[in-house]
This record gives structure tokens, C-alpha cells and sequence, in this order.
């Protein structure tokens, strides 16, 4: 292994939102630099393990790592520098909330070698981004906006959610067109899932549903408990609101609205110039996020921080979510893994098949090949053939790919590649 991804976890943020199921929870500062204290021990603790490996990207996600200081980013990517061999061209990707970003803040960022900024939107619609339970306004976000270009970052994502409860095609076409206008690098789209967990399935009796909206390859196991010693404040109330039983919140959009906010999504960025290279994810030439597609080809990264997941050859682990465990035992990184999985040969090739098709450029046979020593069409032609007549893939010489109608039941088609 000769390259290596990283991802480190900050599991902080100003009020967990109604929607999120990631492992994320408020915090007290004095918690805050004792986690960064453990960061920095389990980073050192990979020393010797991974010292022959460079690294082509690093994504520091959360929570909300915005919310770190200045001078405590510094030092985990002080502590990363002196530990790894980051390469010089190397992606580094912060993300941020409008609320927590100031120009001291991405001026130390710049400083650490921060490339790339993610910056959670989600809508333009004030109304909307209360329901969500968002910290912010659209106000607030145009400000964190104008401070990330004033500090010369030209390398920025924009998150937005589709199907957000009360949200019509109208207000989306809004969101989308006022988000476009800024000229983004990147935009990550995504329909909202009602997870199990949240304010928002306790609201909506339906349960969970999955549209088209996917785990976006976060490094961060999401099912973890909330009561991280004392940062714990209870879940988030939108909008300020009571959380009375008889609060009424609006309907979630039906399928027929959903699915043309879904449609709209891609013709509306299509025409500002960005090209669709991943289901949910949007790129002017030159932008697609290098770290991402890492996770799509199973490329080796490394999970750093509570509750984060990696990939290391043909092992697949988890640390724990467990707070106090973590800062405990962080130095010695043996002693945080948990539900170790050891891929055969089956889960890998169903891996790369189900994860790569999530590109638009899809998988090529000849690879499959390399990887496997079989050819694909051993192992999945009924599989392959039966979909092409439904008009779920395209197949040409060496490349497999989903098509239009492919795209819009992903999911459906993804199963098919599981071998029993």
C-alpha cells in the first residue's frame, strides 16, 4: 500500500440538526481541546505503522469542524505533517457551517494547507433552514461566503438537501439557481432521508424512506450515542420551536413533487456548466472531489478520530463511538477499533461494482479483471444482462455504467450485484 487517504473526525457542533443521524453532539470547550489532545496522540500513533505511505487527500468533517479554534486545527494538521507524508498537490478539505467561520479562522486554515472548503447551505429559504434546524440563515451564509473568497480559497462545495418538509419545486428552483449564481466549485446534492433516531422520524410516523439520497462516504460511523460525557444537550428543536405534541410541521413532499425537484437538480446545474460525475455530486472541469472518489474506487484511507470507519487492504474497521473510551485509549490505536471485517473476495468484488457505479463514468471490465483475475461477465453476466434489457445499464466494450433510469433507482440496481 502506497497511498493513503485521510479522514479525521470532529464530532462537535453549535446544535445537533433535526435531520442528522452522524455521529455529532454539542460540546463544552474543555472537551473540545481534551479531544483534540486524543487526535493528536492516535494521529502520532500511526507513525511507524503507515510511515511508507503518502497521502493524497485529507477531509476533516463532522460535526462541525468549523467549530474548533484556530489554533486548535493548527495542531492536528501540525501533528498530521509531521506523521505522514502529505503530498505537496494534495486535497485538504475543511468543513464548515456559516456561524463558525471568521476570517481568523480561514486565514490559520490557509496556513495548515487547506485547499478546499465544504460549506454546509442546504437552502436559501430562512423558513426551510429552520425546519432543518440549521444555526443560520441565508444572511449568515452569503457573510461565511464572502470571508471564504476574501481568503482566496477557489476551491468551495456547496451542500444543499432537496425534499425538505414544506419544500415546493419553486422554492427549490430558488435555492438552486440563487446557489449557482455564486459560481461554486462543486455542489453536493442531496434528497433527505428520514432517519431512525432523529426529531424528523419522530415527527414523519412513516419511518425512513430512500429516495435517492446516500451515505456520502463519510468516514464516521453514524448510530452512535449522543451522551458524550458532559457535551451532551438533547437533540435540536427548528426553528426555536416549543417541541409541543401539538406543534404541526409541514407535510414532506409527495413522490411526484420529489421526483421533479430530483429531475430539476440536474438540468438546472447542467446548464451553469457543472457536470454530474457522481449521483449526488456536481463539478465544474477540474473539481470533482479528489477524496470522495477515493471512497467510490475503495482506495485505502485511514479514519482518524471517534467513530470513524477505514478501509486498509481487505479490512474494514470502525473506532469506537464511546467518548470516554476514546479519550482513554486514543494513543494506542489497537485499543479504539472495533467490528473489524475482513473482506473475502465475494464482499470486494460486490464493493466494486456497487461503489463504483455511483460514478457516472461507471466500471471498466478490465479492471474488474486486474483486481479479480476473473472476468466480470464470469461472475455477473445474468446480472449484467438482465439489466441492460431493463434499461438500467449501458454497457459498452470496457466500460459498464448506469443509464438515465439506472440513476434514479440506484439503489435497486446496486442490490443486484450482491452475490449470495
Amino acid at each position: 500500500m502506497n497511498e493513503l487517504e485521510l479522514y479525521v473526525h470532529i464530532p462537535f457542533c453549535v446544535r445537533k440538526c433535526a435531520y442528522c443521524d452522524f455521529l455529532s453532539f454539542p460540546s463544552k470547550e474543555d472537551l473540545r481541546q481534551e479531544y483534540v489532545n486524543a487526535l493528536i496522540r492516535e494521529i502520532r500513533g500511526y507513525g511507524k505503522r503507515y510511515a511508507s505511505c503518502h497521502v493524497p487527500t485529507v477531509f476533516i468533517g463532522g460535526g462541525t469542524p468549523s467549530i474548533l479554534s484556530s489554533t486548535q486545527i493548527q495542531a492536528v494538521f501540525s501533528a498530521i505533517r509531521e506523521t505522514f507524508r502529505v503530498d505537496p498537490e494534495a486535497e485538504i478539505t475543511m468543513e464548515a457551517n456559516p456561524g463558525t467561520v471568521t476570517e481568523e479562522k480561514l486565514l490559520a486554515w490557509k496556513g495548515a494547507g487547506v485547499n478546499r472548503i465544504s460549506i454546509g447551505l442546504q437552502s436559501v429559504r430562512d423558513e426551510e433552514l429552520r425546519m432543518l434546524g440549521r444555526i443560520h440563515d441565508h444572511r449568515q451564509f452569503l457573510d461565511t461566503w464572502r470571508l471564504v473568497r476574501q481568503a482566496g480559497m477557489e476551491n468551495v462545495n456547496i451542500d444543499l438537501i432537496s425534499a425538505i418538509p414544506g419544500q415546493t419545486p419553486e422554492s427549490w428552483r430558488e435555492t438552486l439557481r440563487k446557489t449557482v449564481e455564486l459560481a461554486p466549485e462543486h455542489l453536493s446534492v442531496y434528497s433527505l432521508i428520514i432517519e431512525e433516531g432523529t426529531p424528523f422520524y419522530e415527527w414523519y410516523s412513516n419511518g425512513p424512506r430512500d429516495p435517492q439520497s446516500e451515505d456520502r462516504g463519510r468516514g464516521a460511523k453514524k448510530d452512535a450515542s449522543q451522551d458524550a460525557r458532559d457535551g451532551a444537550q438533547g437533540p435540536a428543536d427548528p426553528a426555536g420551536a416549543s417541541g409541543s405534541d401539538d406543534q404541526q410541521y409541514p407535510p414532506l413532499p409527495d413522490e411526484e413533487t420529489e421526483r421533479l425537484m430530483y429531475e430539476e437538480t440536474e438540468n438546472i446545474l447542467t446548464e451553469y456548466g457543472y457536470a454530474r460525475y457522481e449521483i449526488s455530486n456536481y463539478a465544474k472541469p477540474g473539481c470533482a472531489c479528489r477524496h470522495n472518489i477515493g471512497y467510490w474506487q475503495r482506495k485505502a484511507y485511514l479514519g482518524i478520530g471517534l467513530g470513524s470507519s477505514s478501509l486498509i487492504g481487505t479490512t474494514r474497521f470502525c473506532h469506537t463511538p464511546d467518548m470516554e473510551t476514546y479519550l482513554a485509549c486514543a494513543g494506542d490505536p489497537g485499543k479504539i477499533c472495533e467490528e473489524e471485517q475482513f473482506l473475502s473476495k465475494k464482499d470486494e468484488m460486490e464493493e466494486f461494482m456497487f461503489l463504483g457505479l455511483r460514478m457516472m463514468c461507471g466500471v471498466r471490465k478490465s479492471e474488474f479483471f486486474r483486481l479479480f483475475g476473473i472476468p466480470v461477465d464470469t461472475v455477473y453476466g445474468e446480472t449484467l444482462k438482465k439489466l441492460r434489457e431493463y434499461g438500467l445499464l449501458e454497457i459498452e466494450k470496457e466500460t459498464i455504467r448506469l443509464t438515465k433510469r439506472g440513476i434514479d433507482i440506484s439503489n435497486y440496481v446496486f442490490a443486484q450485484f450482491l452475490l449470495s
